[in-house]
């Protein structure tokens, strides 16, 4: 409709005392403002793709989602990265080191392992830090004499685990405080 079949419509209601002057000029200014405006609201959406959950693991790593081999691995860390730290927590409000690995494990290679750090270490082989191999456990000494923090290597140094202080994260093995409290390294045994 253009504004002057509008107008004329409301004169027509004022004259045939159907509308009030008042509520006339009322509902030609609603109608005016609601309905007429010549912006394109379209160009105001700021849409962004929509961006995988491996691609944000392949990020923090440094590589191209591309190099990426195990999707099941980084998929499981995209969708639990971020999650808060919480002793004994085992689901996505809060977990803790043990269960975030041992949730990994099973989801991703469907193998139980212990409910404690201690414990992983214990049903794991020693190997060297020069051989760790995408899914082996990293292991530290946190101001204990017993292993008390894992994690799980992925590449390039870099390790997945549930901080205290940030939650599930990719940290790297040459940052000082876990070169610091770094014990071994160990596979899982068949």
């Amino acid at each position: 409709m253009n504004i002057l079949f509008e107008l004329n419509f409301v004169i027509s209601l004022v004259r045939k005392n159907i509308f009030s002057l008042r509520y006339s000029i009322l509902f030609f200014l609603l109608f005016f403002v609601s309905c007429h405006h010549n912006k394109d609201v379209s160009k105001k959406v700021d849409i962004k793709p929509a961006v995988s959950k491996t691609h944000i693991v392949a990020e923090k790593l440094g590589v191209s989602e591309k190099e990426i081999k195990n999707k099941k691995l980084y998929t499981f860390i995209g969708e639990w990265y971020g999650t808060p730290y919480k002793y004994s927590g085992c689901d996505k409000n809060g977990i803790d080191c043990s269960c975030f690995t041992g949730t990994l494990y099973l989801k991703v290679y469907g193998k139980t392992v212990a409910r404690n750090s201690a414990l992983i270490y214990k049903d794991c082989e020693r190997i060297k830090t020069s051989h760790l191999k995408e899914g082996d456990f990293v292991f530290f000494k946190i101001g204990s004499k017993d292993v008390s923090h894992v994690g799980i290597y992925l590449k390039g140094n870099k390790f997945v685990h549930a901080s205290t202080s940030k939650g599930v994260m990719i940290s790297d093995l040459e940052e000082p405080y876990f070169k610091k409290y770094y014990f071994e390294a160990g596979r899982l045994r068949n």
